[in-house]
């Protein structure tokens, strides 16, 4: 695949990341079924009418009457203004429940996620042909096939609960019967709705997600460059990595002139040992090098007065020690040995 070149659907075999998760929900693109707005606003629309409107009932029916048996204008426009009102605080309890489950669904399938971003205008939103590849494209085409699969189950599954038998006898009932039988048959409608509803709302919530991680499969190339994301660019890293280990020999060579012996292989390694006695409980490694850095601490060393001794085997092992790191205790021995050395010698 050349540089720069976008991967086609068929090369995204790989699952997505969560890297590649997390950026797409930052950028607001996550898995949403409509399907379970609507069935949590229509269950709760259900629940809170259940509960609230029917002891208003009464109330409508006498407003509604008042206004059909009025004197004058005057009367039937107070009783007109009466009913609206009520009729608003009615469904206003209603309203605001199907808001909030509205709100508690979409946290419920996407979590706590707000974007201040979404409310800034957008013209792409405006622009016709934008909203035309929408309709017409292949997400558009998808979700009129689920919109009329779902008005289709819907309506086989309230026609197979209709009981016509019981609708043809409750319009020879007189009126209060026939309005309660009506209402029994319309609250089992409600109920085998809610059921398919649920059923289809469940269906597309499996179906979203499994859209949406279709969606964001990676190919191997986008595995890579994510990767290289991640990890950095190797040329930057690789610069970085010297500039430390530039700045690390550094402060080595700084620390020489402070050291109380370097000990040599003699060319290959050199390691200078920092020691004060009474304030240290071992001494402590402060530089090393190999060929060439130890010819600098050698030279270093040299230059400050610093004794060298020549011990191949103890230079090879405390080259492997960390700069600024106190002798192991196998080494105290060998290391102490060659300190009372020196100090003998600048003693006499």
């Amino acid at each position: 695949m050349a540089e720069g070149e976008k991967p086609d659907a068929e090369d995204r075999t790989e699952d997505p990341t969560q890297r590649r998760l997390d950026r797409a929900r930052d950028d607001g693109n996550v898995p949403l079924s409509r399907e379970a707005l609507g069935f949590a606003g229509l269950l709760t629309a259900t629940l809170v009418g259940m509960l609230v409107l029917p002891p208003l009932t009464d109330r409508w029916l006498r407003l509604l009457a008042a206004l059909l048996q009025a004197p004058d204008p005057v009367t039937g426009a107070r009783a007109a203004e009466l009913l609206v009102r009520e009729t608003a605080l009615g469904l206003l309890p209603v309203l605001g429940a199907i808001m909030a489950a509205a709100v508690l669904a979409t946290f419920g399938q996407v979590g706590l996620l707000l974007r201040l971003q979404a409310l800034a205008p957008d013209l792409n939103r405006l622009n016709p042909m934008t909203a035309l590849g929408r309709l017409f494209g292949s997400q558009g085409v998808l979700e009129m096939v689920k919109s009329l699969l779902k008005l289709g189950i819907l309506g086989v599954a309230l026609w197979l609960s209709v009981d016509v038998e019981t609708l043809r006898a409750a319009l020879q009932q007189p009126a209060g019967a026939m309005l309660g039988t009506l209402g029994r048959e319309a609250l089992h409608l409600l109920v085998v709705a809610l059921v398919a509803y649920g059923l289809l709302a469940g269906f597309d919530i499996v179906l979203v997600r499994w859209q949406y991680q279709r969606q964001l499969r990676m190919s191997r190339h986008d595995l890579r460059e994510e990767h290289r994301e991640a990890e950095g660019d190797p040329l930057i890293k690789a610069k970085l990595r010297r500039l430390r280990e530039a700045r690390a020999r550094q402060r080595m060579l700084a620390a020489v002139p402070k050291a109380a012996v370097v000990i040599t292989n003699p060319t290959h390694y050199a390691v200078a040992l920092a020691y004060e006695q009474g304030q240290a409980a071992a001494p402590r490694l402060v530089a090393k090098g190999v060929d060439e850095m130890a010819a600098r601490i050698r030279a270093a060393a040299e230059a400050h007065g610093v004794p060298i001794v020549a011990n191949p085997p103890l230079a090879r092992a405390l080259y492997r020690l960390e700069p600024d790191t106190e002798i192991p205790a196998e080494h105290w021995q060998a290391v102490a040995e060659i300190i009372a050395f020196v100090w003998g010698l600048r003693r006499g």
